[in-house]
């Protein structure tokens, strides 16, 4: 390999992807061998990321809607850009910005093409909608010389359907997008004046139980069987919780794709109960004041929510799915329940609740298992081992060869 730094594109539909699932990663790439840009839909904390990361920012505005003209257009912008900045490596994560920068790259001729796959809303729709995701993943995935599953259940999943060829897939390490800073992720990393002052905010009395859900407030999310779950929890018939309980939502509502019932809307505004926070920029300290979060996800690649609440020391309770399940263990760091089910959901929130020695052995149990299976630097290196594979196995490879 020659000593120079390689062209690295990353791609998301939207910038708080990036910002999300990628947090430390960019930088760790731009200080070890590669020149990292980034591309997404504008947002106003766009060029906040890329100087936080190190990076280059550049813009084609992407629509996360199944839209065929708009995708053209972004398809040849996509295209433009590439040409532009001409890449060594093109890697993309969400679908949209899979199926355009994938599509791209594959017509500029770049050598090494890979695609993060974090979760299929395919696997939640039905008719001719499925039929229309499933040939758009099949699409990105012909393009992709390798095709990188975040969780061995999702990897199971795309060979089950014949999505892929086994060799073109591979999941890295225990699984995961970016690993886990467990030195960040830390309640000693949170100051008790921060904690005591978002509670005294929120009106969160140090005697309540508080249940912590972070993502999108969306459907398949489980949104609307954890509000119901909670207000069963919430009217038991237990005098001694029933005051002390809190459900804390943090993150931003979705109304235009795959909103929560207008029951649940109700719910939530009437009551006092359950708090809202919108979306926030550090979730640590919502964390360090929180009891057990609750993620009923109906899919999902690999949750980084999930490796935050073990890292942070809290027990989870999650659904049956691919990714949580691979995390979490029933009864030894949370709860495992099957999806849509608010029976399941609301006895394994009152186990949680209700027996404090089983809550602080999980918890505890929970770091240990983040500490010992997903730490972020062993991540960063084990795809950048990837990058340089791919990169080996190309035929002959040369920087300006394919262009």
């Amino acid at each position: 390999m020659k000593d120079y730094k390689y062209k690295l594109l990353r791609t998301a539909t939207v910038s708080m992807s990036l910002n999300v699932l990628l947090k430390g990663q960019l930088r760790f790439f731009q200080n070890n061998g590669f020149d990292v840009t980034c591309v997404s839909s504008y947002s106003p904390e766009l060029y906040a990321f890329g100087l936080r990361e190190g990076v280059r920012m550049r813009v084609v505005e992407m629509t996360r809607k199944i839209s065929p003209f708009y995708d053209l257009y972004s398809l040849w912008r996509m295209y433009l850009l590439i040409k532009e900045i001409r890449p060594d490596i093109v890697h993309s994560h969400t679908p949209k910005a899979g199926i355009i920068s994938m599509l791209a790259a594959r017509i500029a001729g770049v050598p090494v093409r890979l695609h993060t796959v974090a979760g299929l809303p395919l696997m939640e729709t039905r008719g001719i909608k499925k039929l229309i995701l499933k040939s758009v993943e099949i699409l990105i995935y012909l393009c992709c010389t390798k095709v990188l599953p975040n969780s061995f259940g999702l990897q199971d999943y795309i060979l089950k359907e014949r999505l892929v060829n086994r060799a073109k897939a591979k999941v890295l390490g225990n699984g995961s997008s970016n690993g886990i800073d467990t030195e960040f992720f830390s309640v000693l990393s949170i100051s008790t004046q921060t904690i005591a002052s978002i509670k005294l905010n929120l009106g969160i009395c140090d005697s309540d139980f508080v249940f912590l859900y972070v993502g999108r407030l969306v459907k398949d999310k489980g949104i609307n069987e954890l509000v119901e779950a909670f207000l069963t929890v919430y009217e038991s018939t237990n005098s001694v919780y029933r005051p002390n309980v809190k459900l804390l939502l943090v993150g931003p509502f979705e109304m235009d794709l795959d909103p929560v019932s207008d029951k649940t809307l109700k719910i939530i505004r009437d009551n006092n109960s359950i708090l809202l926070t919108g979306y926030v920029s550090d979730v640590r300290p919502y964390f360090a004041l929180s009891d057990c979060l609750v993620f009923p996800s109906y899919r999902e690649g690999f949750p980084n929510v999930v490796l935050q609440s073990g890292s942070m020391g809290l027990p989870s309770i999650v659904s049956d799915i691919n990714g949580c399940n691979e995390i979490i263990s029933d009864g030894l760091n949370g709860l495992i329940v099957p999806p849509k089910d608010v029976k399941s959901l609301t006895l394994a929130m009152k186990r949680v609740c209700f027996d404090p020695n089983f809550k602080i052995q999980s918890g505890i149990i929970a770091r240990e298992i983040i500490e010992s299976r997903y730490e972020q630097k062993v991540f960063w290196n084990l795809l950048k081992s990837e990058y340089l594979t791919q990169l080996k196995l190309t035929t002959k490879y040369s920087i300006n060869s394919f262009y």
